[in-house]
């Protein structure tokens, strides 16, 4: 199932990815940081859903009480419960 996640108070804009079975699969960003977005998606490639949010939740950027890593957790949990409902 293709997931779309708005992010707030970060650089970037919008996460989408792949979630089948809780699997996450071709997480792309759209703004913020190319190359470091890159890699997140990289590194997380293949990676259940609650996996990724325990690495990645509650991770800041600069003063900011979030950052894309942590968006991607809240959004991997979204998309999770989305997946279950449909």
């Amino acid at each position: 199932m293709h997931y779309t996640y708005r992010t707030r108070g970060t650089c970037s804009s919008k996460i989408d990815f792949e979630i089948n079975n809780g699997i996450i699969t071709d997480v792309v960003f759209t703004g913020g940081c190319n190359g470091n977005h890159k890699a997140i998606g990289k590194l997380v490639d293949g990676w259940k859903a609650e996996d990724i949010a325990a690495k990645l939740s509650g991770n800041t950027c600069g003063f900011k009480d979030t950052s894309c890593a942590d968006q991607l957790a809240r959004a991997v949990m979204e998309a999770q419960v989305a997946e279950k409902d449909a």
